[in-house]
């Protein structure tokens, strides 16, 4: 009888968390939602408009270690409960950002949002590996890793266009308007967030409330009463971990600046002319392309060395990337759209590679390359700063420099020296794709 509780519960577990991965990739992708919002609720710039991103993914950065250490105090579980009660307040703050409204507040909304997906991801994905049996636990993730991918690209469908539901109006339009009116429109676009953000944070709080009265096992992170006596230091000495830290920071940056773009960019006159509600609805395509590209990508690598099919899913980016900023129309806009199935496959290969073989040293790699999360904060910045220059379509030079560095990684960067190594038969744990 108690086996087939423990069945239950775990089967019950695994599920439930599940569709957490899928609610924290949803809110993720929303932030490319937001962007081009909140760019013209404001009648901000691209520079200002992206520290949207900036303040959402440095939170990675400043919360990764403190999600740490709350993890090893109070469990798995309970971590998970506390990400959902911090992420539920953080949506529920949009309300009175957009009732103000105030950029400020929106802001500090999404890093209150943001930490509590960061407690999440350092707590919801050892835990579901750990709930069964070892033999199985990359089964387990792989369904949750997709879940994810499916959220990120539902929400922008299903949500995106609620958010954008209203006639967007130029800055020169707006300037044109009497000061009462700026006014109202402002007050009436900003409000648009108001029923979708409190609508997630009430399945956020809904979330917690399933967590705490299902019966799941509250697990503790394994070691967590004894001190590691490694240092970072000492993990950054291999020369394969420090390349691939930089390579998760380039490549998240990329990732998250051309979703940033997407938008704006398939909006423009000269590409697809769409509006921008219809515009969000085509996100579908970028992250849906990696949903199905982590299931063709995990086929491939059985026969396929990863590090040279890393290296040419970069080289195939930075083709398409090329034709994005060298053409128009339909042809620019969907080699923009088809870079997501290529994505695909990058974070959890860079990851993998980077913590190979680095035995006792692995959970400080590890937290090193969470943090490196932080690209995902300043490369998109960096390509607003640009394209407030010279356009959209010419500043995805950024995010190109930042591919042809994963070609690199892949083909030596990634490499494993053999003067470098830790300890034989000490394999590092299979890594969790965390983005």
């Amino acid at each position: 009888m108690s086996t087939s509780r423990s069945t239950m519960s775990n089967s019950a577990a695994i599920a439930v968390v599940s569709l957490i991965f899928l609610t924290w990739g949803g809110l993720t992708s929303l932030n490319d939602v937001l962007i081009p919002h909140l760019k013209a609720v404001f009648s901000m710039n691209y520079v200002q408009t992206l520290l949207i991103q900036f303040t959402f993914f440095g939170a990675y950065f400043l919360m990764s270690i403190p999600a740490g250490t709350v993890v090893s105090r109070i469990g798995y579980k309970a971590s998970i409960v506390v990400g959902l009660l911090v992420a539920a307040a953080g949506a529920a703050l949009f309300f009175p950002a957009a009732r103000l409204p105030s950029y400020g507040l929106f802001l500090t909304a999404l890093f209150v949002l943001a930490s509590g997906i960061t407690l999440l991801q350092v707590s919801a994905n050892p835990y579901i590996a750990l709930l069964g049996p070892p033999e199985s636990s990359h089964s387990r993730l792989t369904f949750a890793q997709a879940l994810n991918s499916f959220g990120t690209t539902a929400f922008p469908y299903f949500i995106g266009p609620l958010i954008l539901a209203g006639t967007v109006l130029g800055a020169d339009q707006i300037a044109a308007m009497p000061m009462a009116d700026q006014i109202a429109y402002r007050a009436s676009e900003a409000r648009s967030v108001e029923l979708p953000y409190l609508m997630l944070a009430g399945g956020l709080l809904l979330l917690a409330v399933f967590v705490v009265t299902m019966r799941i096992p509250s697990l503790r992170a394994e070691g967590a009463s004894t001190r590691d006596p490694h240092t970072f230091g000492e993990a950054l000495a291999h020369p394969h971990l420090r390349w691939g830290v930089l390579g998760i920071f380039m490549y998240v940056g990329a990732e998250v600046a051309i979703g940033s773009f997407l938008i704006n960019y398939m909006a423009e006159p000269a590409i697809g002319g769409l509006s921008e509600a219809a515009a969000s609805r085509f996100l579908a395509f970028y992250w849906g392309g990696a949903m199905v590209g982590r299931f063709i990508g995990a086929a491939l690598m059985t026969k396929i060395d990863a590090r040279r099919l890393l290296a040419f899913a970069a080289i195939m980016v930075c083709v398409l990337l090329t034709v994005t900023m060298t053409s128009s129309g339909s042809i620019a806009m969907w080699s923009a759209l088809a870079i997501g199935l290529f994505n695909s496959i990058m974070f959890p290969t860079i990851f993998t590679t980077a913590i190979e073989r680095l035995g006792t040293l692995t959970s400080k790699a590890s937290s090193l390359l969470v943090m490196a999360i932080v690209g995902g904060a300043l490369i998109p910045l960096a390509q607003g700063a640009l394209a407030d220059r010279v356009g959209i379509q010419l500043s995805f030079v950024i995010p190109l420099v930042c591919y042809v560095y994963i070609i690199w990684y892949g083909l030596r960067g990634s490499r494993v020296r053999g003067d470098a190594l830790a300890p034989a038969g000490t394999p590092a744990p299979r890594p969790s794709a965390m983005h």
